[in-house]
């Protein structure tokens, strides 16, 4: 077992179940780092929502996703938790966390359980892949070591958050080895807006074309913007976007302003098509409105209502509650003498079209898209390429959004994985 992350925690706990000598290995020096990151507002478990639509977060994946979900879903997580002596509870937004919303009870009662199955661990042993010989290779403080396993179930994670240990490192040892693979991508990650262009960027973009360099966009709202704004939310909004292939996107949420963009879980929710719109077309525009419980009708009533001797800004505070950040981004988009204009006010804050023109870096994102794709596995998750060699967790491709689908899946893969080379090793067995 390589990766001692919630995939490769569960891929242990099956076959430990099923008498198994288990040996984990992970490069970082305690156990699920990320699963305790993941713990620090309140573990998201899984999500209470029925199969179908559960599913359905899974994208263009959900038809390799069902079978494993439907083996080890959201009842199934809630299960588990349980057999741990941790009590789980729905939320007001369907999600599931445990009781007292830590993962560390959790994870050390895990971690209890697979000691006492016979679970070994070897920890601050990080993968360099396979060597001449076909066996593993890790680099350890002593220096490099082989290990040959009779089965090996990789749980390598994806591609963010390195520093806790998925640094995607392991994409081209797959390849090489004829396991088909799809590049990283970032997901439930923020987005750069385009600055507007000045003097300076217009200047340096120029001296990256003369000396033969693919000019950098500038990015990130105004400096005023920025610094009156950056890490504030808009509540209470609803976001809309409809790519270039007609796939459509409309939810209420909320979301945050960062110096240079937009994140947080409004905007990861639609993050995998900000994302595919921007590779396909070099950017994406989506539309938020300010006010969902107001109708285009009653916003340009209250606009054009008569003020008086009252700023704009105060009229508007007054008339539609609209201030703070809000108000912020409608002159940061529109400039002062668009905002003046009552007709494209109106319907600016009804629906404002906001560019994106970048991902934040892959580390900084939530999760990945990419990995190993599901056609280079058989349907026990082995690499076709490689027998007796099976995959789970983040490093494969694919991708859901935030609220307990990251993790539900990442365990079914691991117990799907587990039971596949439980099943392998019984095979070569009777062979």
């Amino acid at each position: 077992m390589i990766g001692a992350g919630p995939a490769g925690l569960m891929a242990a706990q099956i076959l430990a179940q099923a008498g198994v000598s288990v040996h984990v290995f992970d490069a970082m020096p305690s156990v699920g780092r990320k699963f305790l990151l993941a713990g620090k507002g309140g573990l998201n478990l899984t999500h209470s929502e029925s199969m179908e639509p559960f599913v359905s977060r899974y994208g263009a994946r959900q038809a390799q996703m069902a079978p494993l979900l439907e083996q080890f879903g959201a009842p199934q997580v809630r299960g588990w938790a349980q057999d741990l002596g941790v009590e789980t509870f729905v939320g007001t937004s369907g999600r599931v966390f445990p009781a007292d919303l830590k993962a560390a009870p959790l994870l050390r009662a895990w971690l209890q359980r697979l000691r006492s199955q016979g679970v070994q661990f070897h920890m601050r042993h990080r993968f360099g892949g396979w060597d001449s010989a076909g066996a593993l290779q890790f680099h350890t403080s002593g220096g490099d070591i082989s290990v040959q396993g009779r089965a090996v179930v990789l749980a390598l994670g994806g591609g963010s958050w390195a520093r806790l240990g998925s640094d995607g490192a392991w994409l081209p040892w797959l390849a090489a080895r004829g396991v088909a693979t799809v590049p990283l991508q970032p997901s439930n990650c923020g987005f750069d807006v385009p600055r507007q262009g000045g003097a300076v960027e217009t200047r340096r973009e120029f001296l990256q074309e003369l000396i033969g360099q693919t000019p950098t966009p500038a990015v990130g709202w105004t400096a005023h913007f920025a610094e009156r704004f950056a890490g504030q939310p808009f509540k209470t909004v609803a976001l809309a976007f409809t790519d270039s292939a007609g796939r459509h996107f409309s939810r209420r949420g909320e979301f945050v302003a960062t110096a240079t963009g937009v994140e947080g879980s409004l905007v990861y929710a639609v993050s995998a098509l900000l994302r595919d719109e921007i590779v396909a077309h070099g950017h994406a525009t989506f539309t938020l409105d300010l006010l969902p419980d107001h109708t285009p009708e009653r916003v340009l009533a209250e606009v054009r209502h008569p003020r008086g001797t009252r700023s704009l800004s105060s009229h508007l505070k007054s008339r539609l509650g609209l201030d703070g950040i809000k108000m912020g981004i409608l002159y940061e988009q529109l400039g002062k003498e668009r905002v003046a204009d009552p007709y494209l006010l109106a319907a600016a804050i009804k629906a404002l079209p906001i560019t994106v023109v970048a991902m934040r870096p892959l580390d900084e994102a939530i999760s990945t898209a990419g990995g190993g794709t599901f056609e280079a596995l058989d349907d026990q998750l082995m690499a076709q390429a490689l027998p007796g060699v099976f995959c789970a967790g983040e490093m494969l491709d694919w991708e859901a959004p935030t609220g307990g689908y990251l993790l539900t899946a990442c365990m079914a893969s691991g117990v799907r994985a587990g039971q596949g080379a439980a099943q392998w090793l019984a095979q070569q067995a009777r062979d």
